[in-house]
């Protein structure tokens, strides 16, 4: 806005004082509009590079040359190893340089190139999809204190599940050995998942939920291999609450 001094030096009246605080308030309410637009297009255009950045991951994902999945059986020679691939044979193979030859142990799971064979890269340990669907399970944001009437309990599996993991050289130091979980039981509704809920959101651990029922199975085997997978899992994603 621009104010002009009058050269007959009149004061300025009541009513364009008015006017002009009505105009600027008008401004006012205006600008804050458009900054209010411009931090919304802000956050869409935030979103929209994501789905930008996905989708050319994918792109590039879908137009890149595959892979053939292989586990490594022995190492014979610094640079040479025994792999078993995916679609049933066994080729004695090497590995790019740049990887870390240490890790490259019996059972480790590699990526193969399509035609020369070699091993390019490590690969996570296979996964059940049972079990990686009780991983896609939030424990939400929920604090202690938003748990009512179970204090001890909630001191007691602090003491037993939080401070091993937070604290580890305290128990070096008094000379005993760190719990590893406890046994929570009681009635339905008694706050027993709020509790595991609780300590993974406090922790900002991963958390695992296993319904029983999920993991009993008809065929003999099959259930003591889904609880070694999901252990084996939680070995990898630590810390890891299990309930």
């Amino acid at each position: 806005f621009r104010f002009e001094l009058l050269s007959d030096n009149r004061m300025v009246t009541e009513t364009d004082r008015s006017k002009i605080l009505q105009e600027y308030r008008k401004k006012l309410i205006e600008h804050r509009e458009v900054e209010a637009r411009l931090k919304e297009m802000r956050e869409n255009l935030k979103k929209l590079q994501k789905q930008f950045d996905k989708s050319e991951n994918d792109l590039k994902a879908l137009q890149s040359v595959g892979q053939i999945v292989g586990e490594v059986l022995k190492q014979l020679t610094e640079d040479k190893f025994i792999v078993k691939a995916t679609n049933g044979p066994r080729y004695v193979v090497g590995c790019r340089r740049q990887l870390d030859k240490t890790k490259l142990k019996p059972g480790t799971r590699v990526a193969l190139d399509m035609t020369t064979l070699t091993i390019m890269r490590y690969l996570p340990r296979e996964v059940d999809p049972l079990v990686y669907n009780m991983s896609h399970e939030d424990p939400g944001e929920i604090t202690y204190s938003a748990i009512g009437g179970l204090s001890e309990q909630i001191r007691e599996l602090r003491e037993v599940i939080e401070l091993p993991l937070l604290n580890p050289d305290f128990f070096k130091r008094v000379g005993i050995t760190a719990p590893k979980g406890c046994l929570l039981y009681g009635p339905p509704g008694t706050g027993k998942t709020l509790l595991a809920r609780a300590v993974a959101s406090q922790l900002d651990a991963n958390f695992l939920k296993v319904v029983s029922s999920a993991i009993v199975d008809k065929y003999i085997g099959e259930s003591a291999r889904l609880i070694r997978e999901m252990f084996n899992y939680a070995k990898d994603h630590q810390p890891c609450i299990i309930f």
